[in-house]
């Protein structure tokens, strides 16, 4: 090594004055560190959220007070630590009060120092599901695409006549009778109106989109909201002002957070509900296109959360499916509108649903000004 190296090497920004701790807290992974009786020893930031518990709490606690003691979890800490090996395992199922159910990617590494403890990650699969999801959601949209084109011209119009007939009998009925040609009319209506939303389906054009500002539309929908159905409910608002705005439609960018808003007003108790707004800058996630050889980046991520019972497990995989509802007289149509929209804007859309903990993610691309077609819907 030459003297010039050598002096230029001393001259880097000297390492030893980063904490670990730092580092290990901005892992995006949950970590923990448990020994050889599976008592925990270290948490980071991320462990404390996925467990909803703090630092203090979950220290020196029983790894079976977290997670069920018959959880490949803990042959893998075990193993790892008597063949001292790192053991990774792909899909490995957790179901707790806390942390509801989830698929993980599990990993457990054997410390040197002390020699009986385990570093173990834990890695929810949610990007890679919602990206598997996002392709289910857009078959369950065209389907309903073509049976929203076919209702609109097979039933309104025999509907308005039905009306029209309805109405002129209303006119020569006794008192007795027009309850009858009045209740024609109402369910015609109602039909229509059903029909209406579905052809919002109908459409395949692609959307004109520009700049725009997430947090505009965010703003603009909790007004909405506090102004009428939300009134009673707390919103928190965790935004991270220098994101860069998404490329989309205003106007339909506003229907997905507001349906997705009145589905958490919808969720949370009456007297203590909370919906947390949160917007954040996420790096490497990117979808490929149809037909196309470049990805589309998608670093906007926008998160509605509420404080709600949860959505029932045995609906997890099919809630974006068209006429799948949790609410008595749900149409079943919101979630699956939501799907379509975002897909038309080449994003993706997930959740995770535990008692007291429901989150809408969305990720959005960022515009860059020469935007390509998306084509999820394609």
């Amino acid at each position: 090594m030459t003297r010039a190296m050598t002096s230029h090497i001393r001259r880097l920004p000297p390492w030893s004055e980063i904490d670990p701790l730092n580092v290990l807290n901005a892992l995006p992974q949950v970590l923990l560190v448990v020994g050889a009786d599976h008592r925990i020893r270290f948490v980071n930031f991320e462990a404390q959220e996925f467990f909803d518990a703090s630092e203090v709490a979950m220290i020196g606690l029983s790894l079976t007070e977290l997670i069920p003691p018959d959880s490949p979890i803990f042959t893998m800490i075990d193993q790892a630590q008597a063949q001292t090996c790192t053991l990774s395992d792909y899909g490995v199922s957790l179901d707790t009060p806390r942390t509801g159910h989830t698929m993980l990617t599990v990993t457990a590494a054997p410390l040197s120092d002390p020699p009986d403890a385990v570093v173990v990650t834990l890695q929810p699969i949610s990007i890679a599901r919602r990206i598997d999801n996002q392709l289910t959601h857009r078959n369950a949209a065209r389907s309903i695409t073509a049976m929203g084109a076919m209702l609109a011209h097979e039933v309104k119009n025999p509907l308005s006549g039905i009306r029209g007939a309805a109405q002129l009998l209303e006119q020569n009925a006794a008192d007795s009778d027009r309850a009858l040609t009045r209740l024609i009319c109402d369910e015609a209506d109602r039909i229509v109106a059903l029909v209406d939303r579905m052809e919002a389906f109908s459409s395949n054009r692609p959307i004109e989109r520009g700049p725009v500002n997430i947090h505009s539309v965010l703003e603009h929908v909790r007004r909405l909201a506090q102004s009428g159905f939300a009134r009673n409910i707390r919103f928190v608002e965790r935004y991270d002002p220098s994101l860069p705005p998404a490329a989309g439609h205003r106007d339909q960018l506003i229907q997905v957070f507001l349906n997705l808003v009145k589905n958490a007003a919808e969720a949370v108790p009456d007297d203590s509900g909370e919906i947390i707004l949160s917007t954040a800058y996420q790096r490497g996630v990117s979808i490929s296109l149809p037909g196309q050889d470049n990805r589309l980046q998608l670093p906007l991520l926008i998160t509605v959360q509420d404080n709600g019972d949860g959505i029932p497990a045995d609906l997890h995989d099919n809630l974006f499916d068209p006429f799948v509802t949790t609410r008595k007289n749900g149409t079943g149509l919101g979630l699956a509108l939501v799907a379509k929209i975002i897909g038309d804007h080449g994003g993706i859309i997930g959740f995770e649903s535990r008692p007291r903990r429901t989150l809408f993610k969305v990720s959005l691309p960022i515009f860059s000004g020469h935007e390509p077609d998306p084509a999820w819907s394609a």
